[in-house]
């Protein structure tokens, strides 16, 4: 008897170290209460990306605010990242009863809430924040989802970077993402703070990510929030065309002279068309 009680004890344990090494895909604050908003952040960031929005949004919705593994003080998940990401999300709704949920995304956080939209119709209404179906596609005009692999060159180039040239890197990205230094601030502090596979190896996955025929099958209201910048209103205006075609119809509002952060960079802007987008 007692081999078989600490037969059952050891697998208890182990099921325990499994369930932990595998790790969680995100970490979830909920604020507020009413009908279900899903908040999801952009590559590196964290949820406090949401901080300003969900001051507003709490009043009326409950808002779920996700960090995803890897990213702020998550811990890291193995690869694939981006679709276990996904498959976490859909179980999360189902496991919280949550109906009809309201899909918030912003740059690949919008792109994760295409893909959800995409696979089900269960979803009350999607608000994309200056995202794409296919980031891939910006940059080569060859694209192939085949050609985006994690051992590549360039995979391994800033996986050898050192701390002091990856800072330097990101603090150039940083700089074109939102206009107030303090906020390019915050933004570089992320991107450091990001577990290095992660931020390699899970970029791969959203470059890879080609949802743009997949838009044919969401069923749900779509708004976009686009910034203009770096290129100008009529190259964003171009952009979201030819990528958005596949999906029979949307709204589109472009926050002009914005960059990429656009809850940053024109705040009041920002909430008056996601209020507007809810309320239609």
């Amino acid at each position: 008897m007692k081999t078989i009680k600490n037969l059952l004890f050891g697998l208890l344990i182990f099921s325990a170290l499994s369930t932990a090494a595998k790790g969680k895909p995100f970490e979830v604050k909920v604020t507020g209460e009413g009908n279900p908003i899903l908040l999801f952040p952009g590559f590196a960031c964290t949820g406090e990306v949401w901080d300003a929005t969900v001051v507003e949004l709490s009043k009326k919705y409950e808002c779920h605010v996700f960090t995803f593994a890897g990213f702020g003080d998550v811990a890291a998940i193995e690869k694939p990242w981006l679709p276990k990401i996904k498959e976490g999300v859909v179980s999360y709704i189902s496991e919280n009863e949550l109906e009809n949920p309201v899909l918030l995304g912003h740059s690949l956080g919008g792109a994760l809430a295409l893909w959800m939209a995409a696979e089900g119709n269960s979803y009350k209404e999607l608000i994309i924040v200056d995202a794409l179906p296919s980031t891939g596609v910006l940059m080569r005009p060859d694209f192939k989802s085949e050609y985006m692999v994690y051992d590549s060159p360039y995979n391994k180039q800033l996986l050898a970077m050192n701390d002091t040239d990856f800072e330097a890197m990101v603090v150039q990205m940083a700089s074109g993402m939102t206009k107030e230094k303090s906020n390019q601030e915050i933004i570089k502090n992320w991107m450091i703070l990001a577990d290095k596979e992660t931020y390699v190896y899970g970029y791969t996955d959203l470059l890879k990510l080609d949802l743009r025929e997949d838009l044919s099958k969401i069923n749900a209201p779509v708004t976009i929030l686009a910034a203009t910048e770096p290129y100008g209103l009529e190259m964003a205006k171009s952009t979201y065309d030819l990528q958005y075609k596949a999906l029979a119809e949307y709204t589109i509002d472009f926050a002009n002279g914005s960059s990429h952060f656009i809850m940053y960079d024109q705040p009041q802007w920002f909430i008056k068309n996601l209020k507007n987008a809810l309320k239609n």
